[in-house]
């Protein structure tokens, strides 16, 4: 788990501190019920990083399939086996998501920003940070790790403006993020609850809808 490589998360004016209109780090993309790509299909996107260089953000409501973080710990070498019985109860609700297509090989933790690592963590926007260094997992082992957290494998990412073209061409709606979205347990009710933020029930939409 190698620190992930930095995508500038902001886009300052240059004539003011603050972030450039229309990016969207922070925000969850939400995929449209038209959405043809079988990976982001139903997909709620916490976006990490959005630039004129381009965007990553991690999946939020898909559980890796047969993987469990205490078992990952164990085959990362962060724990011996024999420890899985004394792991702290905050560690074993740490949940493992496919986190996107993209280096699904690597871990990324998105956590809440009472842990922070000089030069490992990132901090994203509204007490939400990212870290994708070992030394977050061994954190949580001991018990000393963040109190909200979730271990993705993998990441989403696009190339310069192909976040914002599949925006205008109805691929995605956005709304604001907020704790449960990101670490809540039940990822079956994310995708609707997201919807639901921004007024739409899920049977409102079409191929034909416009984006928020």
């Amino acid at each position: 788990m190698k620190a992930a490589r930095k995508t500038s998360p902001q886009e300052t004016a240059p004539d003011e501190g603050e972030p450039k209109r229309g990016y969207l780090d922070g925000q969850m993309l939400i995929a449209m019920p038209s959405m043809r790509d079988e990976r982001f299909a139903r997909s709620l996107i916490y976006v990490c990083a959005h630039s004129s260089e381009g965007a990553m953000g991690i999946i939020v409501n898909q559980p890796a399939p047969n993987v469990n973080f205490a078992d990952l710990l164990v085959q990362l070498e962060v724990i011996p086996a024999s420890d899985l019985i004394i792991l702290p109860p905050r560690a074993g609700s740490v949940k493992v998501l496919r986190g996107g297509p993209v280096e699904t090989g690597r871990g990324f933790v998105l956590h809440s920003s009472d842990f922070f690592i000089e030069n490992s963590t990132l901090p994203i926007d509204d007490g939400i940070c990212l870290t994708a260094t070992l030394d977050i997992l061994k954190a949580i082992a001991r018990g000393d790790g963040p109190l909200s957290a979730v271990l993705a494998l993998g990441y989403a990412g696009w190339a310069p403006g192909q976040l914002e073209t599949e925006i205008q061409a109805n691929g995605w709606l956005h709304c604001t993020a907020d704790p449960e979205l990101i670490f809540g347990g039940d990822t079956e009710v994310k995708y609707e609850r997201a919807l639901q933020k921004i007024g739409i029930h899920l049977g409102m939409l079409s191929s034909e809808a416009g984006h928020a």
